[in-house]
């Protein structure tokens, strides 16, 4: 199941020169119920490229790619962040969804 989503974030940074992740703002990490090192899909709007990583946090509206996605994803790029999880019973699972603006503010 589907348990996280961050919703058209924007890329803030690229980083070739680091060891690959995503690097996500720590406040958007807790509203999705993202942990460090969880591994997240990463859909680039701007050319349909999808990446799997691990998360981890970062400052304020940062949104980073590091390491060879970097190569794929550029600043300015809108990007759908998603987490994943096994659920045995449907009804008690809760999806968390955060809708963001070009800054990567939570929406309200």
């Amino acid at each position: 199941m589907c348990k996280s989503k961050i919703h058209r974030a924007t890329v803030t940074k690229a980083n070739l020169d680091c060891q690959g992740s995503i690097t996500i703002d720590t406040n958007l990490m807790k509203l999705a119920d993202i942990l460090p090192y969880e591994l997240v899909h990463i859909n680039n709007m701007a050319n349909a490229v999808h990446w799997e990583t691990y998360a981890i946090p970062g400052e304020i509206g940062e949104i980073c790619l590091n390491g060879c996605p970097a190569r794929l994803f550029q600043v300015g790029d809108e990007v759908i962040i998603l987490a994943f999880t096994q659920c045995h019973d449907y009804e008690d699972f809760n999806h968390s969804l955060v809708l963001v603006d070009k800054n990567n503010f939570p929406l309200k």
